[in-house]
């Protein structure tokens, strides 16, 4: 399987920045955004439960609605590309089972062979430790999946924007989430750089690798 070397991932991750000027007239060809799609489906999460949605938005007057709904940010009209980030809102024991039913039909597996599996899940959700919102918890699983996505986007030269800037119970009102049991947390922005977006130069700030990496 072909692989990047080293040095083309620090280059590429050296490459991104959370573009805050898109090209509207620049579109991500589909065959690459499909591949962006496809590393959020396969983005790691817990357990593998993956308490997550992702809602695309193409439609222009949702993007204006959503726009007034994200403090006036340009990127989420000149974007090629729009993700909202939702959890599946309080998790229950029939998400555990609902994901077993998955795995038994993928891997074609005994369901009685995942019944130590599922009592962990269901044991977790369930009874989840005192003071822990299963709602958090989901949360921050979905920042792995945006972590996912903004490095698939920097692999495939595609430039992006993380963006928490939002009204979230405005996002649920106007792609009406709540009704599906999705909460709005996050979203992203995809596309391609404008050429005059000044901070595409900037140099990247971050501290030295002796202050942040210790190794035992």
């Amino acid at each position: 399987m072909p692989t990047l070397s080293p040095r083309d991932l620090v280059e590429r991750l050296s490459w991104r920045y959370a573009t805050k000027k898109f090209d509207p007239a620049k579109k991500i060809p589909p065959d690459v955004w499909a591949a962006l799609e496809q590393s959020l489906l396969l983005s790691p999460s817990s357990f593998g439960l993956q308490p997550w949605a992702f809602i695309v938005v193409n439609d222009r007057a949702t993007r204006e609605k959503l726009f007034a709904a994200s403090w006036n940010q340009p990127q989420i009209l000149a974007a090629s590309h729009l993700v909202v980030f939702a959890i599946r809102k309080n998790l229950k024991a029939a998400d555990a089972e609902k994901l077993i039913d998955r795995i038994v039909e993928v891997r074609n597996v005994p369901r009685e062979s995942l019944e130590g599996y599922k009592g962990m899940m269901t044991g977790f959700l369930g009874n989840p430790p005192a003071g822990f919102r299963i709602d958090d918890w989901s949360a921050r699983q979905l920042y792995i999946a945006l972590g996912t996505f903004l490095t698939s986007c920097a692999a495939l030269g595609v430039d992006a924007c993380p963006m928490e800037g939002i009204q979230p119970a405005d996002y649920d009102r106007i792609l009406g989430l709540a009704k599906q049991g999705l909460g709005a947390v996050c979203v992203a922005t995809a596309g391609y750089r404008a050429a005059d977006d000044g901070y595409a130069s900037l140099a990247k700030v971050r501290y030295p690798a002796e202050q942040i990496v210790q190794r035992v």
